[in-house]
């Protein structure tokens, strides 16, 4: 039975320790913002934050994440108000949107961990596979998501669909 971290929030699976932690989430949480996509760790659809570092979470076994804080994408921003989520639509550099999470948990630890990245920095740190090809937008936003968190800029766009702005009726 493994004890960890998901989200802020102590769980305990009472899955097999080497279940991956991409079922455990998925399945085992409902969890389903994490993706499913190659099942080797190449692609970053699955990509979760462990201790403050972007990994694939269908080659991270359950017994490896014993005792570690784990963030999902549902964890980061409940409201999808996160910069990185906001600098990604204002961007407009999202399209079929199946990559989405894990490239905003990969952007969104590359960010915590370096405020200021350079292009290579962001190519070295979002290594995920996206079939519609938005990575110059991808940078764009990046970009634009950490001057909002040094406090440069900040980004004005309406919550998505069924969500009320606060302050809203």
């Amino acid at each position: 039975m493994a004890r960890l971290t998901v989200n802020n929030q102590p769980v305990q699976y009472r899955l097999e320790d080497d279940t991956p932690l991409l079922w455990a989430l998925r399945d085992g949480a409902n969890l389903t913002g994490t993706k499913y996509g190659c099942g080797t760790g190449e692609c970053g659809a699955c990509m979760v934050i462990v201790d403050g570092q972007a990994m694939p979470s269908c080659t991270l076994l359950l017994g490896e994440a014993e005792g570690r804080n784990v963030t999902t994408i549902e964890g980061l921003s409940s409201d999808r108000s996160h910069p990185v989520q906001q600098a990604l639509v204002a961007e407009q550099a999202i399209q079929c949107g199946f990559c989405t999470p894990g490239i905003v948990m990969a952007a969104a630890a590359l960010l915590t961990a370096n405020a200021n990245p350079a292009d290579e920095d962001i190519a070295r740190a979002i290594t995920n596979i996206c079939r519609c090809g938005v990575y110059p937008r991808l940078i764009r936003a990046i970009q634009r998501a950490a001057r909002v968190m040094r406090g440069e800029e900040t980004i004005s766009a309406a919550p998505p669909p069924a969500i009320t702005a606060p302050g809203a009726g």
